[in-house]
């Protein structure tokens, strides 16, 4: 299968130290919905306030949600209404107010040529 090179580049990190999840997701029908992300990945900030992550993304639409896991529980821990309460971002910078956000919200397009994402946590 023929993969394109993106680079997620994730700025304004809260923690320096604690565990960065990347949700990866290319159907839009499972957009957010929980383990039905199409790939994830940890990355450890290792003393920066800025990542940046290269992987190889199959052509298509995709969209990045991402958490930073403060106290290292391995959950995205969330308050009584279900608004997490750990850092999150999305792709595109979309910053949720009202509703949910969608994938089409979030989505940007892999093809033949190298993609830079820039994603910031505040």
């Amino acid at each position: 299968m023929e993969t394109t090179a993106v680079n997620v580049v994730v700025t304004n990190l809260v923690s320096d130290k604690a565990t960065l999840k990347l949700y990866f997701y290319n159907v839009k029908a499972n957009f957010l919905v929980r383990n039905h992300y199409t790939l994830l990945k940890y990355v450890k900030p290792a003393g920066r306030t800025k990542v940046v992550y290269p992987i190889q993304l199959p052509p298509g639409e995709w969209a990045i949600a991402l958490t930073q896991d403060l106290n290292e529980n391995d959950l995205v821990d969330r308050n009584m209404v279900g608004i997490p309460t750990e850092p999150f971002a999305l792709s595109n910078n979309v910053k949720p107010r009202f509703r949910i956000p969608t994938f089409d919200d979030c989505k940007f397009t892999v093809k033949g040529t190298a993609t830079t994402v820039a994603i910031s946590m505040k």
